[in-house]
């Protein structure tokens, strides 16, 4: 994982080339550790380490479907996935990814600022569904999301070194119109001489206080209870006070729909 400082702009990758996940790397700013069942679409993407001779945590993702995970597009090499927990390696049974879908929107040599940052991972059997493990709601396309609306974002561990097991973090957060994000943005990197940071499929939340680190990459960001963000990329853990950036859903929910078999609950 190599994190920007300040933007934390984060790209992940297999190899082994590049530091483990580990704690420092794992975490949300500002939550509070997450109930049972109150999450039953969080999901833990993993990468085997030949370093530590386990499955690492690399990325977050939600379960929209028994057989199909949503994440973001740099997240997508993991090779399984872990359903169903709130402490991160606690009692793990890892399914195996047979299938990865990158939108092709997403550009790896402009990576999450590019825009894509969101794809689909097919598992090879659907899991069994409970009430630790059930699908998120997914947006109409036309679905508008407010700004100031108050929304929630998940994902494991704290911003300090813990051992693990690391408990399942939750965070509210607000909603940025973005046009204001980007203006946010652009005042702060004048030298980045980027025209437009927050492109029409991406929505902000947070603050400096709040929100997602690089390990929460690829998690939800769902509002009472329907998934209208991934979490691309973001400054929070580098403590500048500027919101997170996250994929938005609505912008590919046919997409979605092309891929996924439409799924009516137990």
């Amino acid at each position: 994982m190599v994190v920007n400082v300040c933007m934390c702009l984060t790209d992940l990758g297999c190899a082994e080339s590049k530091p483990a996940p580990g704690p420092e790397l794992v975490g949300i700013i500002g939550g509070c550790p997450v109930s049972a069942r109150r999450f039953p679409w969080q999901v833990s993407l993993r990468f085997y380490s030949r370093k530590s001779h386990r499955w690492e945590h690399m990325c977050g993702g939600s379960h929209i479907h028994p057989q199909w995970v949503l994440t973001a597009a740099h997240c997508a090499c993991a090779f399984k996935v872990q359903v169903g927990q709130l402490r991160l390696y606690e009692e793990d049974r890892l399914t195996k990814v047979v299938q990865i879908i990158r939108h092709p929107k997403y550009n790896e040599s402009l990576s999450v600022l590019g825009g894509g940052d969101i794809a689909l991972l097919r598992l090879e059997g659907a899991v069994k569904l409970s009430e630790s493990v059930y699908p998120v709601s997914l947006p109409d396309a036309s679905l508008t999301v407010s700004s100031k609306k108050i929304c929630w974002v998940t994902g494991w561990g704290d911003i300090r070194p813990l051992p693990w097991p690391f408990h399942l973090q939750e965070v509210k957060v607000k909603v940025m119109r973005n046009k204001d994000c980007d203006h946010t943005y652009r005042f702060a990197f004048p030298s980045k001489h980027i025209h437009q940071f927050i492109k029409d499929d991406m929505l902000c939340a947070g603050s400096s206080n709040y929100g997602p680190c690089p390990g929460d990459s690829g998690g939800p960001l769902v509002c009472t209870w329907v998934q209208v963000g991934v979490v691309s990329w973001d400054n929070v853990c580098s403590h500048c006070s500027l919101p997170a950036v996250y994929t938005r859903v609505m912008s590919v929910t046919s997409s979605i729909q092309h891929y996924v078999p439409q799924f009516s609950g137990l």
